[in-house]
């Protein structure tokens, strides 16, 4: 190969190092998905029942209310920029759906909700995840006194009391499985779950219905408590193709690409999706912001030493030309 050709191939190679360089730094990592799968939350109750035709009056009325998509997206409930704010993000009457128009369906206050049996005293929850993550698990319990035919509220939470609390737990057959401690409590309750993800400022939530037998305040006694029934792998796996969210429900970060944005919510809501690239992007897919400035940092550095490179070389070039 002459000298001028090996400057040539030197000067391509230079070039291309950039793209290829933004091209790794752009394939982030995956982002989180679940819902509590024992005691089985109401997203899950009714997608495991079947989106086209559930079996319950209740789960019938959400998707009455806000359609089957709901329901196939029914691992995320969700707020990509959440940052432990979940008081100031969701308004009361709206827990169940995390303030998503999509999920309006679940808030629906009811007393024929399914319900899982449970008792007082020690309980193993099982979160049903499609793409784990660190973070921190907060499940808690409505206190004495609820009323589920009236909308939940944050102060009809027991928030200084959470029922179970874990850090990055290992999640195991497709489950985050960690103990809990329920108390006494009687009739139907609501348990709320907060997963707040610490590599990002994502959260997820659900609702659970439980119902602790007896007399109490909102117990229907005639309808019978269902067995806990996330979905199973199968159920998953057949429904992924209508799922909205990006990777069918096992990566990404948004639950619907702009077309697919359900009516009335808008692109600034928290859940609206978000021009790829940015650094709440890098976040919400599992980088860091310290990751995120790091690769920015580092594709920046790239360019600079690229482009110097690429100067010294077309300067030896001329000088040779020069000399000739």
């Amino acid at each position: 190969m002459s000298a001028r050709a090996r400057r040539t191939a030197a000067v391509v190679a230079v070039l291309g190092l950039p793209p290829l360089a933004l091209t790794g730094l752009a394939a982030a990592p995956a982002s989180a998905h679940g819902s509590m799968g024992d005691p089985v939350s109401r997203v899950s109750q009714c997608y495991a029942e079947g989106p086209q035709s559930p079996k319950s009056a209740a789960c019938k009325a959400a998707v009455a209310a806000g359609g089957t998509q709901a329901l196939y997206d029914w691992n995320g409930i969700r707020i990509g920029d959440a940052a432990g704010q979940h008081q100031k993000l969701i308004p009361d009457g709206k827990l169940c759906s995390a303030n998503n128009e999509e999920f309006k369906g679940l808030d629906l206050a009811r007393a024929d909700w399914p319900a899982t049996s449970v008792h007082g005293g020690s309980y193993t929850f099982k979160y049903r995840v499609t793409a784990p993550h660190k973070g921190t698990f907060k499940v808690y319990l409505t206190k004495p006194g609820y009323d589920p035919a009236k909308p939940p509220a944050w102060s009809e939470l027991d928030l200084q009391h959470p029922v179970a609390t874990v850090t990055d737990p290992v999640a195991s057959g497709g489950f985050y499985t960690f103990s809990g401690t329920l108390p006494a409590r009687s009739g139907r309750q609501l348990l709320y779950a907060i997963w707040q993800r610490s590599d990002s400022p994502e959260a997820f939530y659900s609702c659970s219905d439980v119902d602790f037998g007896g007399a109490g305040t909102g117990s229907t006694g005639s309808t019978p408590a269902p067995t806990a029934s996330a979905p199973s792998d199968r159920q998953i796996a057949a429904g992924a193709d209508k799922s909205t969210m990006r990777h069918h429900g096992h990566g990404g970060d948004a639950t619907a690409t702009p077309s697919q944005q359900p009516a009335g919510q808008p692109s600034t809501a928290p859940n609206a999706p978000r021009a790829a690239g940015t650094s709440r992007d890098l976040a919400e897919t599992g980088a860091s912001s310290g990751t995120a400035y790091a690769a920015i940092g580092g594709a920046a550095a790239l360019a600079l030493g690229s482009a110097a490179l690429f100067l010294s070389v077309r300067r030896r070039a001329a000088g040779a030309a020069h000399r000739r």
